[in-house]
């Protein structure tokens, strides 16, 4: 027997109430511990203050809501599922022939539909929040700035030395020894004043300086000047400039590939962009594997059963899902499983858990 649109309606409707007061209660006790972190964070910082540490939450919280969005419809739906078994509610929908399958598509609907709006609309906002939110932790909790960035045109790095500060431009670059092609620095010394510009063939990083070969000098009313060797003293190693590298979670969902495509062209390893983007394309199976997951530990509740079960059951699921795709995003990080593999397992075996089980629960 097919579900009817009244009935559909009915339980989307619940299912939707139920997400939204969940996300509400996890968005509070997110935003008070995350404050508290901050807060401890600045605590030594005098020029930090309490409007500084609020903003900085703020900016940070829809990263926040992306991550935590599959654990929101987990116990939404398995509140929702569970107030629905203790009035009887699921019990008068299946003696009237109604499967579990059928009063489960609205709820796996929303979430799936949650799940690509999260993708396509809220992520690309998320991303600028969460940019605002690095560049602020770096001027006022980790006291850097960014040295490097990635463009069409090649790489620019900033750094600084005794001398003064300089720029770097590089077409291409040979990830492994940090090896520069078709460079151009330019020099500056205090108070950001030109004082010159190196054109070289290629530039290695070694230990507190670059090694240039072939190297145009050219300086402000004087002659350019060839050199096979010339060394340019920098603060840079590899580490910080790997470090540099704007973080995937400050891309948007739409600006990923194209930024993927400059880094491999530039000669980085677009790896860690393309797990997350990867890992982007599967929320919205993974939302709805979550929906799944609920049922199985909800549907068979009674109008004398307790809800802690359930709820206890929901977060040991939770807490499994988190660990297991922690493991295997950092094993898709190191490169010791495809790509793929690390970004869809999670969705994958929820979905494919759920499905078995409630295959067994309902159809014997």
């Amino acid at each position: 027997m097919q579900i009817s649109r009244t009935l559909s309606f009915y339980i989307a409707r619940h299912f939707s109430a139920w997400l939204g007061y969940v996300f509400l209660g996890l968005l509070s006790i997110i935003m008070l511990f995350d404050s508290i972190e901050m807060m401890r964070r600045a605590s030594g910082k005098v020029d930090v203050g309490i409007e500084t540490v609020l903003t900085m939450s703020i900016l940070k919280l829809p990263h926040l809501v992306q991550q935590t969005m599959p654990f929101c419809i987990l116990f939404a739906a398995t509140m929702s599922f569970w107030r629905l078994a203790r009035a009887n509610e699921l019990v008068v929908a299946r003696a009237a022939g109604i499967s579990a399958w059928h009063f489960l598509y609205p709820a796996i609907g929303i979430a799936m539909f949650v799940g690509v709006g999260l993708v396509t609309l809220f992520n690309p906002f998320a991303s600028i929040m969460l940019s605002k939110f690095e560049q602020l932790e770096s001027q006022h909790l980790k006291g850097t700035t960014s040295l490097l960035s990635v463009s069409k045109s090649g790489l620019w790095l900033r750094q600084a030395a005794e001398t003064g500060q300089s720029i770097i431009h590089a077409g291409h670059v040979s990830q492994e020894n940090i090896l520069l092609s078709d460079v151009i620095i330019f020099l500056f010394e205090d108070n950001d004043k030109f004082r010159g510009r190196i054109d070289a063939e290629t530039a290695q990083l070694k230990l507190g300086y670059w090694d240039l070969k072939n190297a145009w000098i050219t300086a402000p009313n004087k002659a350019a000047t060839f050199t096979k060797q010339h060394r340019v003293e920098t603060n840079l190693t590899k580490n910080k400039i790997f470090d540099s590298f704007a973080s995937p979670q400050t891309m948007s969902f739409w600006d990923l590939p194209g930024f993927i495509e400059m880094l491999e062209s530039a000669g980085f390893s677009g790896h860690r962009h393309k797990l997350y983007w990867h890992s982007l394309l599967a929320s919205p199976l993974l939302l709805g594997a979550m929906v799944l997951i609920a049922a199985i530990s909800s549907l068979r509740i009674t109008h004398r059963s307790s809800g802690a079960g359930a709820v206890t059951s929901a977060v040991l699921c939770g807490f499994i899902l988190y660990f297991v795709t922690d493991v295997l995003y950092a094993l898709g990080l190191s490169s010791s499983i495809p790509t793929l593999l690390a970004a869809w397992t999670p969705a994958g075996i929820s979905v494919l858990l759920g499905l078995s089980v409630l295959f067994h629960v309902e159809d014997g």
